[in-house]
């Protein structure tokens, strides 16, 4: 392991987490023809295979997010203790103290910013309410202090982007790849069921209540189905949506790979992003809405303004209020009802991925930012 040179780490996310993995490490590995690595913590062990970027486990960590974020920082100082490596890039703020401590034992250090984490702090549900804006604040300090000392900082989001450093700062915004979540033989949109796709995180504040009750305005349509694809958080937010009379509308597949993404995309009418209107929602760009564009499906969105001049730019789709089960209820009846409509506004998605939101693009960013610090 004495020959890592770039490494990419990350104690919170998957080892194949598709903004770290399956775009930045495979993107670089192939830009730089250099060895580039993962560090992960999910006790999966490591994994080493030929042409792949080599992937090392730190081991599983607690699941407390405090003991998490300690043992993490620790375990990961220890690594990067043995093997030196010329850069890390780090993907979670709980990690900012290791990158001080690597950028004064003389490594590059980039980081990653994938979420406003102030912001978001507002909102988390497991941080107390009276703690929250001291915790969001000590947060915004340790960033700052980031800014000052770190060699690069990669925002995924131009609101991100402008509480740092102009000269450190480059824009890396999480855009799909083309090709991926595109079929060779997709299901003719006119002889799809009467189907829609939400893909992610499904908790309160990410508009699973609503989603769910808005089914229960399309009773008289009895084929309508919701597809979800991805963990429900907390724990107990699960067994309070099964409690709605929507949910037996609702198929849920719990985390599924990407070729599975691409195959329920490839069958769906609509994709859904109704992330309620919290301080970090507002201007986020939610790597499902450009996934769902890609895929040539029409896009039921929050009607936020940043939302809307992506969906409504490019006319690709639909904005409810998120808060309204029965808005976003007449949004899918409207898809249902307008097929030929909703189709075109799937192909003006797709292209407006093809011209604009996509991670090629992205790519150069993130490459030239690599090579001008391994100049250096």
């Amino acid at each position: 392991m004495s020959n890592l040179q770039m490494v990419h780490l990350s104690t919170a996310h998957p080892r194949d987490d598709t903004r770290i993995f399956i775009k930045q490490v495979h993107t670089l590995s192939a830009a730089l023809a250099e060895n580039v690595s993962l560090v992960v913590a999910d006790g999966l062990g490591d994994s080493r295979q030929p042409n792949q970027p080599g992937i090392f486990d730190l081991g599983k960590l607690p699941a407390s997010r405090f003991k998490r974020a300690v043992v993490g920082n620790f375990r990961a100082l220890m690594f990067f203790w043995r093997n030196r490596p010329q850069l890390v890039h780090f993907h979670d703020p709980e990690l900012i103290p290791l990158g001080l401590l690597l950028r004064l034992r003389g490594s590059q250090v980039i980081y990653d910013v994938h979420e406003d984490v102030p912001r978001q702090t507002m909102s988390k549900h497991w941080i107390p309410v009276i703690f929250r804006w001291p915790v969001a604040m000590a947060i915004a300090a340790m960033e700052w202090l980031g800014g000052k000392t770190f060699n690069g900082i990669v925002p995924a989001t131009p609101t991100i982007a402008a509480r740092f450093p102009v000269g450190k700062t480059v824009l890396v915004q999480n855009f799909p790849i083309q090709s991926e979540l595109v079929l060779a033989d997709p299901l003719p949109y006119a002889e799809r069921p009467q189907k829609f796709a939400y893909v992610g995180g499904i908790s309160d504040i990410r508009g699973g209540r609503e989603m769910v009750q808005a089914l229960e305005h399309m009773d008289d349509l009895p084929e309508v189905r919701l597809e979800m694809a991805g963990g429900i958080t907390p724990e107990g937010f699960a067994a309070e949506l099964a409690k709605l009379p929507g949910w037996f509308k609702v198929h849920h597949r719990g985390t599924i790979g990407r070729q599975d993404v691409a195959r329920l995309l490839g069958s769906a009418r609509a994709g859904l992003v109704l992330f309620q209107p919290m301080p970090n929602h507002v201007d986020a760009q939610p790597n499902k809405m450009f996934e769902y564009m890609s895929a040539g499906l029409p896009v039921i969105a929050s009607d936020f303004p940043l939302w809307r001049q992506i969906v409504a730019g490019a006319r690709c789709g639909l904005l409810v209020d998120p808060l309204d089960p029965r808005a976003i209820a007449q949004a899918l009846r409207w898809v249902l009802e307008h097929p030929v409509e909703a189709e075109v506004m799937g192909r003006n998605g797709q292209e407006a991925v093809h011209k604009i939101y996509n991670w090629e693009k992205e790519a150069t960013q993130l490459v030239g930012l690599y090579k001008k610090l391994l100049s250096a």
